[in-house]
């Protein structure tokens, strides 16, 4: 049997080598008879097309070339241009996040910057209508704590600035004639307040919501404004007013109270959420759904007289589609045709795309190499009810073949806060689960309060209160594990990511008696000196959502993993890439150094070429195996 084989596999490299066989093949778009995407075939991610007819692809940008991990960058590095015969696309320096807009030809070259040195140095979000050849632009500058927002004509190169704010002035969507756009200031994960900006005018003017400098002490529901468009008739945008797990609503051109736009149609069943909306033509709408950490996608039609959204098609949630989740999916207009990457808990990301007459076709055929499907670990719910009541969504993992128990525990904190674990093969958390399970590891993964994909009031629940009611969640679910006789509650080692690694961290530090291990992945350690390292531009979310260094001085204080972990007990491993902006080397450098100091048994691993992720395929595997080669000595398992 494979499994058996693999589980022989001492030398964990090879097995993890077998795992990223299959390699990621993320953000397809179709243009032609092309279908073009990010892939890290050669080690790293690069651009490829490839004909939708079938034939392999071929590489468009020079090989040493790395684009951002889509993953990372929480949008899209890419987008073919037809009109303008080029692929406008992102570049950053090995993970560094400042990203700068360039350009190609459409059938490949040597990228050139697209605004020369203007942006130098500062972060760059660029999103191309492919259609009309426009680019809106979000721009961070590091050094400033104010956003600025452009929009561009691609044909004759004209920059329009759209203003500037400390809270984003974020452009969410548009008229057909990109006469008006739809721009909101956020100020903390779904508390928003909505503007029109007017070519007219060349200003904003505020449509409904209460700005931060006008609120006074009573409380201003969080209005979870996200994906709009202008219409003649209004601004219809998606929102959590009417429904904790988001909805649609119209917002009179005027300005005033928005108004409920009920959603009919709907196929799926389960706990979940409204994720996106985006406009494809006249009435047509797309909406996507993420139910129990399911995506599920749809195309609907407005109906302005009666004011509802009506579904009317299913593209993905069912079928060869269905129990998964799709990394990003592209509309087409010209053939009417759906691009999408998609995966599932045991199953690597594949490219499919499908045509007007819901033929759906799969592109690729990835395969984890010497490992079958049925040893890979699918997960069993294991939701519980945390210390006050509050229900929290999890999943266990365990090993296929029934590994005589008691197991040993891998404790799993996603990052975020504001984020899901989900059955997505694509992150760099789902492979790891496999690893461990393949190993004769338990892996226990839990959406504690703050996370994504359960309704606006579960995720706001984190802001302000960093290991406060969100440590007691994992405290609780601990208690939980150490009560099921398949596992070994002596045995359980913690890791997580960002801000999973300073909750990780956290409970190392403040709840030592459960953890026999840790793996901190550039987690913050001190909030004063990780708020302090941050850019400019990010300051003025993170002060509102954690706290403010001088307004907030003895709550950060008592939150910090590092007034804490005097306590910490267990062995623990320490991973940080050396140009990550968002918690910066030195904040991993100063708790390596200061508990090596106090006698603490702490390994250090820096990746010189990675930001906030490990995106390179070297630096996976020797991230994988450090992780599970370190738990597997310290937990004594197989």
């Amino acid at each position: 049997m494979q499994l058996t084989y693999a589980r022989r596999m001492n030398d964990t490299t090879s097995l993890v080598e077998s795992l990223l066989a299959a390699k990621l093949y993320l953000s397809p778009q179709v243009a032609g008879d092309q279908l073009y995407f990010v892939a890290n075939i050669t080690g790293r991610m690069s651009l490829f097309a490839m004909p939708l007819s079938g034939g392999e692809p071929h590489q468009l940008v020079p090989e040493d070339l790395a684009l951002p991990s889509p993953k990372v960058m929480g949008s899209e590095p890419f987008a073919v241009v037809p009109e303008l015969g080029q692929i406008v696309l992102t570049l950053d320096d090995n993970g560094d996040e400042n990203y700068q807009p360039h350009v190609i030809p459409i059938d490949g070259g040597v990228p050139e910057p697209m605004w020369g040195d203007r942006f130098e140095g500062q972060q760059v979000f660029s999103f191309v209508d492919r259609k009309d050849a426009r680019l809106v632009m979000v721009v961070s500058p590091r050094t400033d704590p104010n956003y600025a927002s452009f929009m561009a004509d691609l044909v004759g190169g004209e920059l329009t600035d759209l203003g500037t704010s400390p809270y984003g002035n974020f452009p969410i969507g548009r008229d057909e004639g990109y006469e008006q756009l739809a721009v909101v200031d956020g100020y903390t994960a779904g508390d928003s307040v909505l503007y029109l900006w007017e070519a007219a005018t060349g200003e904003r003017r505020l449509l409904t919501g209460v700005p931060i400098e006008q609120r006074g002490q009573d409380p201003v529901p969080p209005s979870g404004f996200g994906d709009a468009h202008v219409r003649d008739d209004g601004v219809l945008l998606t929102t959590a007013l009417f429904t904790d797990t988001g909805g649609l609503c119209r917002v009179p051109l005027a300005g005033g109270d928005p108004v409920e736009v009920p959603i009919t149609g709907v196929m799926h069943k389960g706990e979940g959420e409204l994720a996106d909306m985006a406009h494809l033509e006249g009435d047509r709408y797309h909406l996507r759904y993420n139910i129990d950490g399911c995506s599920y996608g749809y195309e609907a039609t407005f109906d302005p007289g009666a004011g509802s959204m009506a579904i009317e098609r299913v593209l993905w949630g069912t079928g060869q589609l269905g129990n998964g989740v799709v990394q990003a999916a592209s509309y087409d207009a010209t053939s009417r045709t759906w691009a999408l990457s998609f995966s599932t808990a045991t199953s690597p990301v594949q490219l499919y795309t499908i045509d007007v007459d819901d033929e759906v076709r799969r592109h690729t055929n990835e395969a984890i190499d010497q490992v079958a499907v049925e040893s890979l670990a699918p997960g069993e719910d294991a939701s519980y009810v945390s210390h006050d009541g509050t229900r929290v969504s999890a999943r266990l993992y365990l090993p296929a073949d029934d590994t005589a128990g008691p197991l040993p525990v891998i404790y799993y904190v996603h990052g975020g806060p504001q984020s899901q674990e989900r059955p997505d093969f694509t992150w760099f958390s789902m492979p790891l689960i496999q690893l461990f399970t393949l190993h004769g590891f338990a892996v226990f993964v839990p959406n504690a309060r703050g996370s994504t994909g359960y309704g606006q009031a579960y995720m706001k629940q984190v802001d302000r209160d960093w290991g406060g009611d969100d440590r007691l969640d994992h405290a609780t679910a601990v208690e939980m594990l150490r009560a099921d006789d398949r596992l070994d509650g002596d045995r359980i080692g913690v890791m997580g990511r960002s801000y999973g690694g300073f909750m990780t961290l956290t409970l190392l530090g403040r709840h030592p008696d459960l953890w026999a291990a840790g793996v901190d992945m550039f987690g913050p350690y001190d909030l004063f000196t990780f708020l302090d390292a941050l850019p400019e531009t990010w300051k003025t979310y993170m002060y509102l959502a954690i706290g403010h260094p001088e307004d907030d001085r003895d709550f950060l204080l008592e939150r910090s993993p590092r007034t804490h972990l005097d306590a910490l007990a267990a062995p623990l491993l320490v991973i940080q890439g050396r140009n990550d902006p968002r918690v910066v080397v030195g904040e991993s450098d100063r708790l390596v150094d200061e508990l090596r100091a106090k006698g603490k048994d702490v390994e250090y691993l820096v990746f010189d070429d990675e930001g906030h992720d490990m995106v390179k395929h070297h630096n996976k595997v020797k991230a994988y195996v450090s992780i599970v080669d370190f738990f597997r000595e310290r937990l004594e398992a197989s």
